[in-house]
């Protein structure tokens, strides 16, 4: 997991022109009254500031920039604001939870190398009634989801995961993906997309210490479609209008971006943008012209980063504790009865604990190197703890799905409140780590 090196200053910014801020929230409640029940839920939807919808206002950052703009952040707050269960009764349709399902946590925050979104859809739709949420999609809790006739599992972890080239029955997640079909069940996966997310997982798991200053370990960084700026200068309006002209047939998909100064009166100064895409047809365009390609500088542009959001948790702790403590309170938290400890080079239960770095799931490679009394995740390896207690850090391992499956109760609620009272949201009753203490 890539961690931003440097530091990039922002130039504008458009922050987050995400789903989750298009929070139009568009829905029929039922087909009978489209219109009256429509209007009673569209009126919970809170009004968007133009600026951060605008197709034009774009934020990109460059080393070269020496001016840090305010900027949105993205919020994702547990209120009521976007519940419609106030109004509306009526079932929902799978791309309406689905577009519910974005505004928590957008897709776009998961890893590259991860397999999230809709995993299984039906042929045949039908209105989502019941939702099962599930850590890990088993045996068990397909059975359990047929027996509540369930319309969607929201499984953390995607059972789908290495592309397939057929579907038979002898391998135990293929043969899961054909019983959701047959039972006509859609299957989500949102995996690091709830680990990234600010208010997601990783801060429920840090959360289990107690409050304190919290930092992403990770950063997540925006997708600006934007990627390269391409600065020359014109001898004339009348060349510069030409050339855009010609440019923005270069890059057809995407708004053109541009600036013009004039320092001085026999040159003007042009300033655009372009996707990565458009970078080479724009500089063989500008190349055919004598003043553009006298002058032609390019700049790459990096990705804005996204404050709140990525992956692994820092907590300076408000209030230290011992390190005996942090073991009840993360036994706690997680509602576990044993965790596994590696205690840190010249550490003891009574030793102090200031600082709590933690990734859910299997951590290591975003906890590596990050300095704190105490490393909370699901699984390491045996070096990999090794290195960590070697450098004084106390390591508490809890089992893999054990540091994630709790978060499951605090998102039913988050997801409730923004779904009618017709829709069931449940936690699955099957679902465990297949891991115990004997």
């Amino acid at each position: 997991m890539r961690v931003l090196q440097s530091p990039l200053m922002l130039t504008g910014c458009r922050s987050l022109s995400w789903t989750l801020f298009s929070l139009t929230y568009r829905r029929h409640c039922t087909r009978r009254s489209l219109t009256s029940r429509a209007a009673l839920c569209s009126s919970t939807v809170p009004s968007i500031p133009p600026s951060l919808l605008s197709s034009h206002s774009h934020g990109f950052f460059t080393s070269q920039q020496t001016s840090v703009p305010q900027h949105s952040s993205l919020q994702l707050s547990p209120t009521r604001r976007f519940s419609l269960s106030a109004h509306c009764s009526g079932p929902m349709e799978l791309k309406e939870v689905l577009e519910v399902l974005e505004q928590l946590a957008p897709l776009s925050l998961a890893e590259s190398w991860d397999n999230v979104g809709l995993l299984v859809e039906p042929s045949k739709s039908r209105p989502v009634k019941t939702i099962l949420l599930t850590n890990d999609l088993t045996d068990a809790v397909m059975d359990e989801a047929e027996a509540m006739s369930c319309d969607l599992i929201i499984s953390y972890h995607p059972p789908l995961f290495r592309p397939i080239k057929r579907l038979v029955q002898k391998d135990w997640k293929q043969k899961l993906a054909i019983r959701a079909v047959e039972a006509r069940i859609a299957i989500f996966s949102p995996h690091t997309s709830w680990d990234s997310v600010k208010g997601g997982v990783n801060d429920w798991l840090v959360g289990g210490l107690g409050s304190g200053q919290v930092s992403v370990l990770s950063q997540a960084l925006g997708g600006a479609s934007q990627s390269h700026k391409l600065e020359f200068t014109v001898k004339s309006t009348e060349e510069l209008n030409g050339v855009l002209e010609e440019l923005k047939a270069c890059d057809s998909e995407s708004t053109l971006q541009h600036s013009v100064s004039r320092p001085d009166n026999n040159e003007v100064h042009v300033s655009i943008t372009c996707s990565d895409s458009a970078l080479t047809p724009s500089v063989q365009t500008l190349l055919r012209h004598n003043a553009p390609s006298l002058s032609l500088s390019i700049l790459k542009l990096e990705k804005p980063p996204l404050p709140g959001h990525g992956q692994g948790r820092l907590s300076v702790l408000e209030q230290p504790v011992t390190l005996a403590t942090a073991i009840q309170k993360v036994k706690s938290h997680l509602g576990l009865s044993h965790l596994r400890l590696a205690l840190g080079s010249g550490q003891t239960l009574e030793s102090s604990v200031c600082t709590v770095a933690v990734c859910a799931g299997s951590g290591a490679s975003v906890l590596d190197g990050v300095k704190a009394d105490l490393y909370i995740t699901g699984e390491m390896s045996h070096h990999e703890v090794l290195d960590a207690v070697a450098k004084g850090t106390n390591v508490l391992l809890s089992e893999h799905s054990n540091s994630e499956r709790g978060f499951l109760a605090v998102f039913r609620e988050k997801l409730a409140v923004r779904l009618p009272d017709s829709v069931t949201v449940a936690v699955s009753k099957a679902d465990r780590d297949p891991l115990e203490v004997v």
